[in-house]
């Protein structure tokens, strides 16, 4: 058997953990051709197949798993081993990877990072915004930002932000041609722009009064994606739509919106930034929780 090098075991590792070559590639800086082509090499020299591949998936071997439970471990502790070495920098420094939905990043966390990076201007950001529930470690994100309901039971979470409310809304014009909803019920009655997740399901419209707790599955003519399009569409008056309070509230003041439903729209805690109980984290990772902590 030819030898096997750490650069060598590093393309396995990437691999392994993405479960794609694209990604893989993307991480690595390389075109995701020459990775295929580096792993096979890797596997003509061990004489043992790795990965199985086709067109649509990636997926290990039993002897790929066996490797990849015992190279893993050992990897992290050198990446531990060079974090510490940041102990004696003045300032942390590398750079974080943070996957967040798009009103996440919009209302909460892009003014954080802003001051975050003015506090410790030797660290990068980048923010992935994916209103999708991705797997976080598996996209190579030191962390992610999501609802609290929405953050594994294995994951540390931290609350970022104040809390939130939803709010349902539509142009006054559409007032003229549609009679107030008085009750959550009153919705089945009426139009009502659907918002669909990534994932194909729609989200439930979410109320609550009185100790009574309602999930209604609205239905209308219009579904999006995308929740500043569902603003511009409530503007134009294609129906009701159910946002943040404060991605509209600006255009309620002004007259644009007219909300309703006020007294069914309770608060809800607020995002939260979570990530893998590693043993150790980043230092670029810790001060960024420790600014979120300090900030609240």
């Amino acid at each position: 058997m030819r030898k096997i090098g750490p650069a060598d075991l590093a393309i396995f590792l990437a691999i392994a953990q993405h479960r794609s070559f694209r990604k893989a590639a993307v991480e690595l800086g390389v075109t995701a051709s020459a990775l295929s082509h580096a792993l096979r090499s890797i596997e003509e020299r061990l004489e043992i197949r790795l990965v199985n591949r086709t067109t649509r998936s990636v997926a290990l071997t039993d002897a790929g798993q066996q490797l990849f439970s015992r190279v893993n471990p050992a990897f992290l502790d050198i990446e531990d081993a060079l974090e510490d070495l940041n102990a004696f920098r003045g300032q942390p420094s590398g750079k974080l990877r943070i996957n967040a939905a798009r009103a996440a990043a919009k209302l909460v966390l892009l003014p954080i990072i802003s001051k975050f990076l003015r506090a410790y201007p030797a660290v990068e950001v980048e923010l992935l915004v994916d209103d999708a529930l991705v797997d976080m470690v598996a996209e190579g994100c030191d962390a992610g930002v999501r609802f609290g309901e929405m953050v594994a039971a294995d994951m540390i979470a931290v609350p970022i932000g104040p809390r939130h409310r939803f709010a349902v809304v539509a142009s006054p014009g559409y007032f003229v041609q549609h009679p107030e909803p008085v009750t959550p019920h009153d919705l089945s009655q009426q139009p009502c722009i659907r918002y669909r997740f990534a994932g194909g399901s729609f989200y439930q419209w979410e109320f609550e009064k009185g100790g009574i707790e309602l999930e209604i599955e609205v239905a209308g003519p219009l579904t999006l994606g995308d929740q500043d399009l569902m603003i511009g569409a409530a503007l134009d008056g294609a129906g009701l739509a159910y946002l943040f309070e404060e991605q509209v509230q600006t255009l309620v003041a002004e007259g644009r919106l007219q909300r309703v439903l006020e007294d069914w729209c309770p608060y809800y805690p607020g995002f939260f930034l979570y990530y893998p109980s590693r043993r150790q984290l980043p230092t670029a990772m810790r001060a960024f929780v420790d600014f979120l902590k300090v900030g609240r």
